[in-house]
């Protein structure tokens, strides 16, 4: 299944500061954003998650 990438009109990257060029999508349930500039990615995991996990999350497994 293709993943469905959407572009944020008038978002600025955080890492070159390059705007128009950021995109989010899902990926294993969680949202990313990317940018297509530089390659910065941050992963926004639910609320839950990151206080369960007490700091930043790297990933959020879901067994099937």
């Amino acid at each position: 299944m293709a993943v469905k990438k959407r572009f944020i009109a008038g978002a600025q990257c955080p890492e070159c500061q390059e705007q128009d060029s950021v995109m989010l999508y899902v990926e294993s349930g969680v949202e990313v954003m990317e940018c297509v500039a530089c390659g910065y990615r941050k992963h926004q995991a639910s609320d839950a998650a990151e206080k369960q996990a007490g700091g930043e999350v790297i990933g959020v497994f879901k067994p099937e």
